[in-house]
C-alpha cells in the first residue's frame, strides 16, 4: 500500500507531536480511512518528507507523531518560470496540477489582451487559494516536497519586465524558432499565451524584452497542451527528464 502523503503548513521536526487541520484531518480520517498506527508522510514546503504514523484519529481529528526527516530532493535541476494567461473552466486548474506534476518552479497567471476572465479582488483571492490547493495536491501525488511559487495575477507587461531568467521563451506558432540543446542554462521563463494565441504586439513586447519566438511543430496546441509539452522539452533538453 502506498503511503499518503500530506501537506501541512506547521514547523515539522523529528519527535514531535502535532494535531493535523482542519482538512488534513478530514481526509486522513474520512476520505483515507487511516487510524491509529498508520502511517503517512508530512511535508511543509521546507524540503524535507518527514515520514509520521498517527497517534490518535476520530472522524474531525487526527494527531500524529513524526518518525524521521528525510531531506531527499525532488527537484529539477532546471527551473522554469511559467507565466500563462489565464483561461476559464477548469483548464488552468489542469496545467497548475500538470506543471507542478512536470516540475516547474515558479508559476504566474496572466491578463492579457485575449484573456475573458474578469477577477475583482475578493474572487482573485478565492482563486488565489483554490489554485494554491490545487498545486498542494500534485505535489502530495507526484512526491515533490516543495511547492512552485505561486504568484499573485499580473499583467503580462509586468511579467514582461520583472522576470529574470537565463533562457526566455514566448510560444508562438506563427514565428519559426527550435530548441538549441547544446547551449547550457540553469533557468527558463516560458510564456504561453490564452485560446486565441497573444496578440501581435504583446509578442513583440516579449521580444523586445529578451525572450526567442518558439514553435511547436506544424499543428497550432490549445492553450492547456502547449505548456505541458514546452515544458517537458525543456525538461528534456536541460532538466530532469534528459542525459
Amino acid at each position: 500500500m502506498r503511503i499518503p502523503r500530506i501537506h501541512t503548513e506547521q514547523p515539522l521536526a523529528i519527535g514531535l507531536e502535532l494535531q493535523l487541520d482542519d482538512s488534513a484531518s478530514r481526509h486522513v480520517c474520512q476520505v483515507l480511512r487511516l487510524g491509529d498506527g498508520d502511517r503517512l508522510v508530512l511535508f511543509n514546503g521546507d524540503g524535507c518528507r518527514y515520514p509520521a504514523h498517527i497517534v490518535s484519529a476520530d472522524k474531525k481529528k487526527a494527531r500524529v507523531q513524526i518518525d524521521g526527516c528525510d531531506k531527499q530532493s525532488l527537484e529539477s535541476p532546471f527551473a522554469i518560470h511559467l507565466g500563462i494567461a489565464l483561461s476559464k473552466g477548469d483548464r488552468f486548474d489542469w496545467v497548475l496540477q500538470k506543471a507542478t506534476e512536470l516540475g516547474v518552479s515558479a508559476i504566474t497567471p496572466l491578463q492579457t489582451q485575449r484573456v475573458d476572465v474578469k477577477l475583482n479582488r475578493e474572487r482573485a483571492q478565492k482563486k488565489q487559494r483554490h489554485w494554491q490547493q490545487v498545486i498542494v495536491s500534485a505535489c502530495e501525488q507526484c512526491g515533490r516536497n516543495r511547492l512552485p511559487i505561486l504568484a499573485e495575477p499580473q499583467a503580462l507587461s509586468d511579467w514582461l519586465t520583472s522576470v529574470d531568467t537565463e533562457q526566455k521563451w514566448v510560444l508562438s506558432p506563427a514565428h519559426e524558432g527550435g530548441l538549441k540543446r547544446g547551449q547550457s542554462a540553469s533557468s527558463a521563463a516560458l510564456l504561453v499565451g490564452p485560446e486565441g494565441g497573444l496578440e501581435d504586439d504583446e509578442i513583440t513586447q516579449a521580444l523586445a524584452q529578451g525572450f526567442q519566438a518558439l514553435q511547436l511543430g506544424p499543428r497550432v496546441l490549445r492553450t492547456e497542451t502547449a505548456p505541458l509539452a514546452a515544458i517537458s522539452i525543456l525538461q528534456y533538453c536541460w532538466g530532469d527528464f534528459g542525459d
